[in-house]
């Protein structure tokens, strides 16, 4: 297996600066939890795939912005399109895992979760010939329901893990965990990366990207990010999806109010603010920056 990392992280290193993740989590627009209730598994071969487009589109912006990443990929789209992940790798990106099929980890029994992981990754390694080390639950959904998550990542030889979202919301969230880099086994060097929240007084905010980068002014996300830096001296770990810069994307009718708006709202600016975010901060890969936090917790 090759491991082709991109020299930012290392120069950060030298220079002790401090450095952002970007990461994207690889799933097509029917596959996102919002939809879950309304959209059946049983029925996504037979709808529009744009996941191989919009991944494209996701790694032209890269290549304009000079960024390489982390590409959470779901094992079913690795399956169906085994070319992009030797397309994304061969570009100097890291290929992780999200799973198979985008089932929430507090919805599998341990064995369930041991299997679905074993499955992915086995899926992404003989397309990409690249090693998976990294692992993000769909939907943020490691959290208290889940002690026996990390053990099993731990066992399954999983380097770290960006899972959990230290917040409290509607769809996920586990706001009593650490808001950066943590070991939750012990006698393990498993890290556990959570996405990004700034802290407001007693009360933390979503800052990692997606939704929130999507729907709130760019100046927001930036004073966000600013104070997180300036306050806690960590990096940033921000993410989006492919379909977030796919405007034409079809609509789902009978889908809830309120994720209709949190999924279609601005996708058509996502694109000219992540390009932003590319040249106001320095981004590198989750791998590089899981190194670092590893060498700061000694």
């Amino acid at each position: 297996m090759r491991d082709v990392r991109p020299e930012s992280f290392a120069r950060a290193r030298e220079a002790d600066a401090l450095l952002n993740a970007m990461s994207v989590d690889i799933e097509d627009w029917f596959q996102v939890g919002a939809f879950e209730t309304v959209i059946d598994r049983a029925d996504w071969d037979q709808l529009e795939h744009r996941v191989e487009r919009n991944s494209h589109a996701v790694l032209a912006l890269f290549d304009e912005a000079g960024i390489k990443a982390t590409f959470f990929i779901l094992g079913w789209v690795a399956e169906r399109y085994p070319a992009l992940m030797q397309t994304i790798a061969d570009a100097g990106h890291e290929i992780a895992s999200h799973g198979y099929d985008h089932a929430r980890v507090f919805n599998l029994s341990p064995d369930q979760f041991r299997a679905d992981l074993d499955r992915s990754r086995k899926i992404l390694e003989d397309s990409s010939g690249q090693q998976v080390i990294g692992y993000r639950a769909p939907s943020f959904s490691i959290d208290q329901r889940t002690p026996w998550a990390h053990e099993i990542l731990a066992e399954e030889g999983y380097i770290y893990s960006s899972s959990v979202a230290p917040i409290s919301h509607d769809h996920y969230g586990w706001s009593e965990s650490p808001r950066f880099a943590w070991k939750p086994v012990d006698q393990s060097d498993l890290i556990e990366l959570p996405v990004t929240t700034v802290a407001v007084g007693s009360r933390r905010f979503a800052a990692g990207g997606g939704g929130f980068f999507r729907l709130l002014p760019y100046a927001l996300y930036e004073r966000s990010i600013r104070k997180m830096q300036r306050d806690d001296g960590h990096g940033a770990i921000f993410y989006f999806h492919p379909w977030e810069i796919d405007p034409d994307q079809p609509r789902v009718a009978d889908a809830p109010l309120r994720s209709k708006f949190r999924h279609y709202t601005n996708l058509g600016s996502m694109r000219a603010k992540l390009l932003r975010a590319g040249r106001d901060f320095s981004w590198g890969r989750i791998d590089e920056l899981a190194a670092l936090e590893a060498e700061r917790m000694g």
